[in-house]
């Protein structure tokens, strides 16, 4: 009797031990709980990045009306302009984002051009991207058309159309370097990835000059076709892609063999911007003011199938978001940017801007 009494006292003892042991250390609930608020927390660091991705994306657009558009693509809205005394004319960020420049150009009534048209005394103008404030303003040569970053951010080069050469600016000291003379009509242009030439479109020719940069001299043109507008050049460096204006082409150049390929597109094709993946060019057919057009040309470089998208009157600037996700084309004669979703060739949103857009940059 006196041993089961005992056994069942010892048994009670168990029981009770391990209860205020459980109580008093929840060891399930411990491991559970921090599980489900480092969830939480990778969710919201998650839209956090999400939200500072949108937060940060910005558009500019030079208006030759006398003004920079900054526009914040989460909400579509202008909510910075930078006046201009001249005419901006064209536009881009550099390789770091944290710098914005434009050409801008003053018109001179007094003095006529070789080029039959008045003397444009013109500016390279840098902006800080962050604060908004100027940085400096270069005099450059004159009627500035387009101007281009090196990848590498050691220079800026500029296009003077009226005194057929290019100006090269070092980056950091904002001092013109060196000037390189090169075809008749000098515009758009784009620099190789690995930022050694510059393939520049000479308007009144029918060439692209090929710019050595770290020699300072033009080492060869390319013919493609009468009035080339712009450049473009594929991520290897091998293929070159030119607007020409006067045959509303855009040509396809092998930069090895220089044997091109044209691909006919819509009236007045102006600027060219590639996809990151080199799949598509986008070519923006302004047309002229008297009869524009209103089409941007997607065209497949691999199957050369072409794809017209409607947009409002004068497409000229075109630039493309990183992602591929979304085409910007600056609308000179409607003074606004149209938005076009790239998946679905749609526009999906237009914005007011400043007067007679033009160039277009994106910031990431």
């Amino acid at each position: 009797m006196k041993k089961s009494k005992l056994l069942i006292t010892l048994i009670l003892l168990v029981v009770l031990a391990f209860s205020i042991t459980a109580c008093t250390n929840p060891a399930n609930e411990d491991e559970q709980q921090p599980a489900q608020d480092n969830t939480e927390s990778n969710v919201e660091e998650e839209n956090a990045d999400e939200n500072l991705e949108e937060s940060t994306s910005f558009i500019y657009t030079a208006n030759e009306g006398g003004s920079i558009s900054k526009i914040d693509l989460t909400t579509y809205e202008v909510i910075e302009t930078y006046e201009d005394e001249g005419m901006p004319h064209n536009i881009q960020v550099s390789p770091d984002g944290k710098i914005v420049a434009y050409t801008s150009a003053m018109m001179m009534e007094d003095d006529q051009t070789d080029h039959g048209s008045m003397n444009m005394n013109g500016s390279a103008v840098f902006y800080d991207t962050e604060t908004d404030e100027l940085i400096k303003k270069v005099e450059v040569g004159s009627h500035p058309a387009h101007i281009v970053f090196t990848e590498d951010g050691k220079y800026v080069l500029v296009t003077n159309y009226e005194d057929d050469n290019v100006s090269i600016i070092d980056a950091k000291s904002y001092e013109i370097s060196n000037t390189v003379t090169v075809g008749s009509g000098p515009h758009g242009f784009r620099i190789s990835p690995d930022s050694k030439f510059a393939y520049i479109a000479n308007l009144d020719e029918d060439t692209i000059s090929v710019v050595d940069i770290a020699n300072n001299k033009e080492v060869k043109k390319i013919k493609v076709g009468p009035g080339p507008v712009t450049t473009a050049i594929t991520s290897d460096g091998k293929k070159l892609i030119v607007t020409i204006s006067s045959d509303n082409s855009m040509a396809i150049v092998d930069l090895d063999t220089e044997e091109i390929e044209k691909v006919e597109v819509g009236e007045g094709p102006i600027q060219v911007y590639l996809t990151t993946d080199d799949k598509y060019a986008l070519v923006a057919n302004q047309g002229t003011e008297d009869n524009p057009s209103n089409t941007v040309s997607k065209v497949d470089l691999t199957t050369k199938e072409v794809v017209n998208i409607e947009t409002e009157n004068g497409p000229h600037g075109v630039v493309i978001s990183p992602d591929n996700k979304y085409v910007f084309v600056t609308n000179m004669y409607g003074d606004t940017v149209s938005v076009i979703d790239n998946s679905n060739n749609k526009v999906i949103q237009t914005i007011p801007v400043g007067e007679t857009p033009n160039g277009i940059s994106f910031k990431k």
